[in-house]
């Protein structure tokens, strides 16, 4: 009789552990796939609004100071944002200009700790504007324009007006660059094509070149790459009319050259 009871409680107690270790590998995988469904919805959207929308969920800082430029970026919550995609070989790109979009540059920071980058660059006195471009991993972003001053200029409300390139070649130490555009008109498909010596053009940041563009305020921002890796070919669309200037990268003989082009879209 003893027997009969110790072996029916076996029993019970293995079947019941059997449904628990069941239960609980059954709710683990449950909460798993429903959380890799939930991280690949979250990374899909943010990546899709990283470029379309203004309310980003990064918000980045600039401070200069005696020739050091620190750059720190952060979340809604005030916590360094780590985690950053690799874009053309890089973590961050910046770009700045002056006041008058006349002195143009394209660094790339270091990363000194989470979330913060720095890089040695003298700058003239007066007023700037910097364009921030990162990918984080999981926040959406918009690059927008940080101002800051240098020095003690007194930032100005005039601004040089741009004049338009009556023809769009230029030559720079001895490299001569034409720029071909397909379309004028806004909110068209526009491709921009630059004729050159591709024999000694070489890959700088993993393509044929770079192309950055600013409308004449400097508050809207396109960093164009090429659509191959073998022709020094890009495509992009101008939303608004107005007046812009292109700053094409192409790296000859172990330098880069900016080739800077002005047009106008109606």
């Amino acid at each position: 009789m003893k027997k009969w009871v110790i072996s029916a409680v076996i029993y019970v107690l293995v079947v019941v552990g059997g449904f628990t270790a069941y239960d609980g590998y059954f709710a683990k995988e449950v909460a798993n796939s429903d959380s890799a469904s939930q991280k690949t919805h979250e990374t899909s959207e943010h990546g899709h609004e990283s470029r379309d929308s203004k309310d980003s969920e990064v918000k980045p800082s600039l401070f200069y100071k005696d020739g050091l430029i620190t750059i720190t970026l952060e979340d809604q919550y005030g916590k360094p944002v780590d985690n950053l995609l690799i874009n053309h070989e890089k973590l961050l790109h910046l770009i700045l200009v002056n006041e008058h979009l006349d002195q143009y540059y394209h660094l790339h920071p270091e990363k000194t700790g989470k979330g913060r980058f720095e890089i040695l660059l003298e700058l003239e006195e007066g007023d700037y504007k910097a364009f921030i471009d990162i990918q984080p991993e999981k926040l959406s972003y918009h690059v927008n324009p940080l101002l800051f001053s240098v020095g003690k200029h007194k930032r100005s409300h005039d601004h040089h007006p741009l004049l338009v390139d009556q023809t769009l070649t230029k030559t720079i130490d001895g490299k001569t660059v034409e720029l071909s555009v397909s379309s004028l008109n806004a909110g068209e498909p526009v491709t921009l094509s630059f004729k050159m010596d591709e024999t000694t053009l070489e890959p700088y940041l993993g393509a044929t070149g770079h192309v950055v563009i600013l409308d004449k305020d400097a508050k809207h921002y396109l960093h164009v790459h090429p659509i191959n890796t073998e022709k020094p070919i890009f495509e992009t669309e101008f939303h608004q009319p107005g007046i812009y200037k292109i700053w094409a990268e192409f790296k000859q003989e172990g330098k880069v050259r900016v080739f800077p082009f002005i047009i106008e879209i109606k």
